[in-house]
């Protein structure tokens, strides 16, 4: 996942942050703009001084008076404030940079319907536009989900509250780039600090049912339904590589994966209209508690000596609650 900081999040010299920031090979520098046209001067000012891409976050009610100052000084990310827009926003193709919807936490992903043909990408307020120092607001982990779903050619963005916790499930989450201001320059030191964004701190806020996939988003199969043609077809239904098995009160009773199949598949290659769901089930799959901490998960999955893609979630009765998959961590971020 990129990182991009945001400048302005710090009250020292505006050179000395940028040398700072490429020192540490940060990936983007983000500016918000607060309908404030003389941010721009920042920003040539920049472009002087390193060849780090700009990510510029507009907050206007009149956006179409910055369109010539993008013309003049492009931006490699420019962002719109959806909130601020007076009408749907219509952008002229001499604007250069990939373009973004920016939306905060009252909003909806539906908005970026309209800009689907033309928006690259949307940026997830966490917390309040403009303003530093937030908590993140967990609602947005149900918000990328959503996203990913309806837009999976599209990236995301996240802005506000992120810390090292909240960067690793955004990375987990496929999240292209995270903005962040005060846990960067509020730091002893701006390079752990970027370390921790880029791996994660000791501390941790945020259980496994906050950011996990839910009932009704993962593949699950009950009693009676498991032919091995429903196995294949769930599987595939759900583009997760796996499938869990559960009773009719809920309670798992295992896992099928796409290497489960591959194994069933050959053990019994002379007789492939006889396979079963026996024959292809793991009946004792690793599981994490719906209430583990960030921190409990990563200990149970470094403490394995094989890799985890996927992982059930249960509830204290071992029912199923849900599914965490790591397929953005192990592709690595492009």
């Amino acid at each position: 996942m990129k990182i991009s900081a945001s400048i302005y999040s710090t009250s020292r010299d505006l050179e000395q942050v940028v040398r700072e920031l490429d020192n540490h090979r940060i990936d983007f520098f983000h500016v918000d703009c607060n309908d404030d046209p003389k941010v721009f001067d920042d920003i040539i000012n920049i472009r002087k001084w390193s060849k780090t891409p700009i990510d510029l976050h507009i907050i206007s009610k009149t956006p179409e008076k910055y369109f010539p100052l993008l013309e003049k000084t492009p931006c490699d990310f420019v962002t719109f404030q959806y909130e601020d827009l007076p009408g749907k926003l219509e952008i002229p193709k001499s604007i250069k940079g990939k373009l973004g919807i920016a939306i905060t936490a009252a909003s909806e992903i539906d908005v970026f319907e309209q800009y689907a043909d033309r928006f690259d990408f949307i940026l997830m307020m966490a917390t309040i536009p403009g303003k530093s120092g937030g908590a993140f607001n967990k609602d947005i982990f149900r918000k990328i989900r959503l996203f990913e779903k309806r837009f999976p050619e599209k990236r995301i963005h996240v802005d506000g509250g992120v810390n090292g916790e909240v960067s690793f499930i955004l990375r987990n989450m496929g999240v292209y780039a995270s903005v962040s201001g005060s846990f960067l320059f509020n730091a002893e030191s701006l390079g752990f600090a970027l370390l921790n964004l880029k791996t994660l701190e000791n501390e941790s806020h945020f259980l496994v049912k906050d950011f996990m996939f839910t009932n009704g988003e993962v593949p699950i199969l009950k009693p009676g339904n498991r032919s091995f043609e429903n196995i294949l077809r769930n599987i595939e239904e759900f583009e997760m590589g796996f499938t869990i098995l559960a009773d009719e009160n809920n309670k798992l009773e295992g896992i099928i994966s796409n290497a489960d199949v591959r194994k069933g598949l050959l053990k019994n290659i002379s007789k492939l209209s006889d396979i079963s769901e026996n024959d292809v089930i793991n009946r004792n799959p690793i599981t994490v508690n719906e209430n583990a901490t960030v921190v409990e998960l990563i200990r149970l999955v470094k403490s394995k000596k094989f890799p985890i893609s996927y992982l059930p979630v249960v509830n204290n009765e071992n029912q199923v609650t849900g599914a965490l998959t790591f397929f953005n961590l192990v592709k690595g971020e492009a």
